[in-house]
């Protein structure tokens, strides 16, 4: 078991790398520039009255999840739902009756992936990414205690006592002070990502009616159950698969392979503990006859967290699809509060499809989604996954992705991989071997994949890699960002500089030069079917960005669109773009743009721009 168990967790030690990388930029990068470097082609055609377009029309191709990616749920004082979302930075407050979003707590939220209220009514969350734990008093006061990256599970016994656990960036379990002032004390400590997880990711989690803590383990599909002894006792020794750490620790379930990813338990009225499998499976655990029985199997993929309300109805999020629903028992049928869809769009790829209609699709964090470009229907969903498959390789958690012939280029700083991916073949090639953390990769004619790494060289702001020789093209002098190509020449975005770099490949070794100036932390790029550029400028007037058209022989500029709601980012130790905003032009000539803040996908059609 251990041996297949570190193979499937590849992915997370590289994961857990990544979140020790220093990422050296503020919100507003100034990089010292030398001016001998940056005479390019248009070096003396800055615009300062850049001409706007007169008639494009900005419409909306496909809409996503409203609350984006839901994480641990909890219900308050008030009656009211209390969902966290990872990927929004944000406490979403949700009638449980209507599914409305009455309220969003945001103010030091970095990334809550749990949560749960205290005694006091006091609510406490668990910032995963930046591995802090929040507590948000019924005065309004904040008060945060920084720990470790990982930080996820969170509950209270009946004592009063708070226990949170690491999952994915680290691992084991603690007991915390609940006025968070005083160091955690740990019950079970690992010395992850050095070695394997000696837990195994101990995840949403609850107490039962014999006062031990009971919750699934997501690395080895299992659910187990814990003796947190007194608030003074040392931590456990011992092995998870030998004497259960002194006897302390329980396997109830999954030794017979019945759970894939089981992310929560928790106890419901009837006394059973109602364990969910990200899989889209329900299960009830009895556990004095250890007797395991499924509610539903036919639940969407993504399953998260869940809290049962006093009057015993279940409530239920969705990480993949955002939703927020509450679960019918018996029969496990979802009442979706709030419908699902996109969580985070942030790369799009756009391919000839039937008919010559653009084939969209969309990087989702969790999975690649496949729109038809005309429409806005979803025609396909393809699952990536944090834990890869044994044996083979599995998509990657897509973030960026540009077209290539009928392939897609995936990057994911998230799973510190790039993949080239067919929607019928799978993985064609994987470079996770060569990667740190990719923002944006593409395919040149000759075959050659080419990555925009803002993770190395380590210190700096990022380079361009080909990853045929793992060769060094180019590095950033502020931040790395998007890339776009024809097929011969690569144009690269600085987010930090604000300029764009062109790399033409008919020379050896190939020459980087600055071509366009002035940008407002450009991300996405593209090349029209005329050959000009489009960029996103994610800031500008109000915070807001806007999609500009560059013509590369005269250097006009031109803005297409204005008022753009990119992704917020700001997630300190990550890269500054936070997810990515995108853009992409179809064998149409229409214009796609992600949606950003609105978690949609955005449309101009070719004949309304001039």
């Amino acid at each position: 078991m251990k041996t297949k168990i570190h193979s499937r967790l590849k992915a997370m030690f590289k994961l857990a790398m990544l979140a020790l990388i220093a990422m050296a930029f503020s919100c507003s990068p100034e990089p010292d520039l030398e001016a001998d470097n940056l005479e390019g082609a248009n070096a003396k055609s800055k615009n300062k009255n850049d001409r706007k377009s007169a008639n494009a029309v900005l419409k909306t191709l496909a809409k996503g999840s409203v609350p984006g990616m839901s994480n641990g749920i909890d219900v308050g004082p008030d009656g009211l739902l209390y969902a966290g979302s990872v990927v929004e930075q944000t406490i979403n407050v949700i009638n449980k009756n209507n599914g409305k979003i009455v309220n969003q707590i945001s103010d030091q939220v970095t990334g809550p992936d749990d949560l749960v209220f205290g005694p006091d009514d006091s609510l406490y969350w668990t910032d995963l990414l930046t591995g802090e734990v929040g507590r948000l008093e019924p005065d309004g006061n904040i008060t945060k205690q920084p720990f470790a990256p990982g930080v996820n599970p969170i509950a209270f016994n009946d004592e009063g006592r708070l226990f949170v656990a690491l999952d994915f960036q680290g691992d084991g379990l603690y007991e915390f002070d609940p006025e968070l002032i005083n160091p955690p004390r740990p019950i079970i400590e690992c010395d992850f990502p050095n070695g394997p997880p000696c837990l195994g990711f101990f995840n949403s989690f609850d107490f039962g009616p014999d006062g031990r803590l009971y919750g699934p383990l997501f690395a080895f599909n299992l659910v187990i159950a814990v003796d947190v002894g007194g608030p003074n006792d040392p931590p456990l020794t011992g092995d998870l698969f030998g004497n259960g750490f002194n006897g302390a620790v329980e396997i109830l379930a999954g030794t017979g392979g019945e759970f894939a990813n089981p992310a929560a338990a928790k106890f419901g009225p009837d006394g059973l503990l109602y364990i969910l499998d990200q899989t889209g499976s329900l299960f009830t655990l009895d556990i004095d006859t250890k007797q395991l029985t499924t509610i539903t199997s036919s639940l969407e993929p993504g399953l998260d967290n869940m809290v049962f309300d006093a009057d015993g109805s279940l409530y239920m999020t969705n990480n993949d699809e955002g939703w927020v629903a509450e679960i019918l028992l018996p029969s496990g049928q979802a009442r979706f509060l709030s419908p699902g869809g996109m969580i985070a769009p942030q790369g799009l790829g756009v391919m000839a499809g039937p008919n010559n209609q653009d084939v969209v699709f969309e990087a989702d964090l969790f999975s690649i989604r496949e729109f038809n470009g005309t429409s806005g229907q979803q025609t396909g969903i393809y699952k990536g996954f944090i834990v890869p498959i044994p044996g083979e390789f599995s998509l990657t958690l897509p973030q960026n992705v540009s077209a290539s012939g009928t392939d897609l280029i995936i990057s994911s700083f998230f799973s510190s991989n790039v993949q080239v991916w067919n929607p019928q073949n799978g993985v064609i090639a994987d470079f996770e071997s060569q990667v740190v953390a990719p923002l944006d990769a593409v395919r040149l004619n000759s075959g050659e994949v080419v990555v925009s790494d803002i993770g190395k060289p380590q210190g700096t702001g990022g380079g361009i890699y080909s990853m045929s020789d793992d060769a060094l093209l180019f590095q950033f002098p502020g931040a790395a960002s998007g890339l776009a190509t024809d097929g011969e020449t690569v144009w690269a975005t600085d987010w930090g500089a604000g300029i764009v770099f062109e790399i033409n490949f008919d020379t050896d070794p190939p020459s980087p030069q600055p071509v366009v100036f002035d940008l407002s932390f450009p991300e996405g790029i593209a090349v029209d079917n005329e050959g000009r550029l489009l960029v996103y400028e994610t800031e500008g007037p109000g915070g807001a960005g806007k999609l500009t058209r560059v013509d590369l022989s005269t250097g006009e500029k031109t803005i297409i669109v204005e008022g753009l709601k990119p992704k917020a980012g700001g997630i300190p130790g990550f890269p500054p773009q936070w997810l990515f905003d995108n853009v992409d032009v179809g064998p149409s000539g229409d214009i796609y743009i992600t949606g950003g803040a609105s978690n949609s996908i955005l449309k101009i059609r070719a004949n309304k721009v001039r």
